[in-house]
């Protein structure tokens, strides 16, 4: 009998299992094959717009992929630097060989946990709850938490052109009776698709027709822990290049030759990360779009071709690529193909992630329809620690929208669903100027510890660096310059407007030009560069941050507005009839994920609210 039972060895199912072993909890990995752990069937990229923060934000709370990241990228970038800091965030070129590789020597290191290569294809329940897995070979093993991360193998068909092979990514073995199984059980079970673009051979393509893409020339880490494991001088290069109108009219002339377009996909596709043919019919009016040409690891010459994935036919993928300035003689090492898979309606799932209709079963990654390798680690991660809190008796780890990108995440798909492959985006987060790339640590690493995933001498830094940004923050907010000729002077001498009077230096630093750094002209400035970045953020970002508070101050006080379990939503006079119905199906905890489902209006907050006054004495 094991305490929690993992299925599945993707981002997901890793992050999971590793956290369920490390909290002392007996723990079973199962996977297919032990080869593929950590496997990363599309991009080896981590990271992103919003991603990044995830990576960040599962680090503080004592996940692993931040720190895998860091020990195997051989290039890394801090994307839209330029802008403000609610959308900067980490991407890094993983080694697609490496990254695996340290994952499952983490994973095999990891006290109290098993990895069995097998197959599950069916669930034990008794009285509605979680009893144990049964095997392939109708071996049964007996768990008193299971967690699902299949990830794209449930019922898995690859799709080129035409023609559906079953089959798991890269050619492995699908799972062909676990969806069928659960939809027995009541699971409302949804088909998904995506994809991925050709490999290409390095040395077949003429790289000096391409733009190149380096890294930064600053060192950065996902993990809080890390130093970096990398030179900045010895990142690999990735290139830029485009479509052109040829790569477009090629593909408007073979459009009922791609799966896609030719009706022989079931599931939809990700919104957010289409195939190139979509790309062309979705947006005719660009004459051409972006593509990346990156390294997948340093162990052979095979390169991804990031923004080209298509399930059209062989010799079709060929003309699109030879059609790419540069390409002309290019090789294709590895064909393009659609998948297609089974995935759950994440409105069956609580905001612990457990489910609604089987108690002890926990459900993380894209079985909860969500794409991408982050959005994957964060919920296996959250998976993970609600089980263990589960076993404990105590209450779940629910993160608000106002905490972290992955309480973002979480509520969108229990609250509102998809019908399509969920993708992260800065734009999903109402109060993403808080929840930044930078202070991942300062919002999330108490809950690390509290929970046992953050020890206590990593604690003690976090505190003494809040400290820190406290105390300059103080002594930059009673620090007043004085206009002496020699302070004129330093002014003039980096031509920058000389104060008329007396100022104070975190006024100073509010103005644009300026940053934290010439401060050290006044004061000393002796402190770590996170320390600083803290603080100049919060100087001169504050007004916005004050008014992004008192957002979260609304948003708090009907978060603790609860609804009790019991309600039944058709006894409510004046609530709309599709309230109702949304409002039976999800079944939300607070006032606030209420007001946040789709088709349930103010109105029908309003209505609600009066309700649970009157009859369960529950004051505005």
């Amino acid at each position: 009998m094991y305490d929690v039972i993992v299925v599945g060895g993707g981002h997901a199912g890793c992050e999971a299992a590793h956290a369920s072993a490390v909290l002392g909890k007996k723990t079973l990995l199962i996977t297919a094959d032990i080869k593929n752990i950590a496997d990363m069937p599309c991009n080896p990229s981590i990271g992103g717009t919003a991603k990044g923060i995830v990576v960040r934000e599962i680090d503080a709370l004592g996940g692993l992929m931040g720190k895998i990241a860091d020990r195997s990228h051989f290039q890394i970038k801090m994307l839209n630097s330029k802008k403000g800091p609610a959308v900067r965030s980490l991407r890094a070129q993983a080694d697609k060989l490496l990254y695996p590789k340290i994952m499952l020597e983490t994973l095999q290191k990891t006290p109290n946990l098993e990895i069995q290569e097998a197959m599950v294809e069916d669930i034990i329940i008794k009285n509605k709850q979680i009893t144990g897995v049964i095997l392939e070979n109708n071996e049964k093993i007996f768990t008193k938490i299971l967690i699902l991360t299949t990830g794209t193998y449930l019922k898995a068909q690859i799709l080129v052109g035409n023609k559906k092979t079953p089959s798991g990514p890269h050619g492995q073995k699908e799972s062909k009776h676990l969806s069928n199984n659960l939809k027995k059980l009541g699971f409302d079970i949804q088909r998904l698709k995506t994809g991925t673009p050709p490999r290409i051979n390095k040395n077949s393509v003429n790289l000096q027709d391409l733009e190149e893409e380096l890294g930064d020339e600053m060192y950065y880490t996902f993990s809080f822990d890390n130093p970096p494991f990398y030179n900045l001088q010895d990142q690999e290069k990735c290139y830029l290049v485009y479509t052109n109108e040829q790569t477009h009219q090629i593909i408007k002339d073979n459009l009922d030759k791609s799966s896609m377009y030719g009706g022989y996909v079931e599931g939809i596709g990700p919104r957010y990360c289409p195939s190139i043919e979509d790309k062309i019919v979705r947006f005719s009016d660009k004459s051409r779009h972006q593509l990346f040409l990156e390294p997948e690891t340093k162990e052979n010459d095979e390169w991804y071709l990031q923004g080209f994935s298509t399930s059209m036919p062989h010799d079709i993928q060929e003309k699109m690529v030879h059609s790419l300035k540069g390409f002309e003689n290019a090789i294709i090492t590895k064909y393009a193909y659609a998948i297609e898979y089974d995935a759950i309606n994440p409105l069956q799932m609580k905001l612990s992630l457990e489910s609604k209709i089987i108690e002890n079963l926990f459900t993380a990654g894209q079985i909860n329809g969500t794409s991408g390798y982050e959005e994957a680690a964060a919920q296996g991660l959250i998976a993970g620690i609600n089980a263990c809190l589960k076993l404990d008796k105590k209450e779940p780890l629910v993160l608000k929208r106002n905490e972290a990108y992955i309480g973002v995440l979480i509520d969108d798909l229990v609250t509102k669903g998809t019908k399509e492959p969920y993708r992260l985006l800065t734009s999903r987060a109402e109060y993403r100027l808080l929840l930044r790339h930078d202070n991942a640590d300062l919002r999330l690493r108490k809950y690390g510890y509290q929970i046992g995933l953050i020890p206590k001498d990593k604690y003690e830094a976090l505190k003494l660096k809040e400290n820190q940004i406290n105390t300059l923050i103080n002594i930059l907010s009673t620090t007043y310059i004085k206009l002496t000729e020699k302070t004129k002077n330093i002014f003039k001498d980096n031509n920058f407007e000389v104060p008329t009077s007396s100022i104070s230096l975190a006024n100073l630093l509010k103005r644009p030009e300026i940053q934290i750094e010439f401060l050290s002209h006044f004061i000393d400035l002796n402190y770590s560069f996170d320390v600083l970045e803290q603080v100049q953020i919060h100087i001169k970002y504050q007004g916005y941050i004050n008014k992004a508070l008192k957002e979260v101050e609304k948003l708090l006080k009907l978060e603790k507005k609860k609804i009790p379990e019991d309600i039944n939503y058709n006894t409510v006079l004046n609530l709309a009839s599709e309230a109702k119905q949304k409002l039976n199906q999800i079944r939300p905890t607070t006032i606030a994920q209420a007001s946040r489902i789709s088709g349930v209006n103010p109105s029908d907050i309003a209505v609600l609210s009066v309700y649970l006054k009157k009859e369960y004495g529950l004051n505005e």
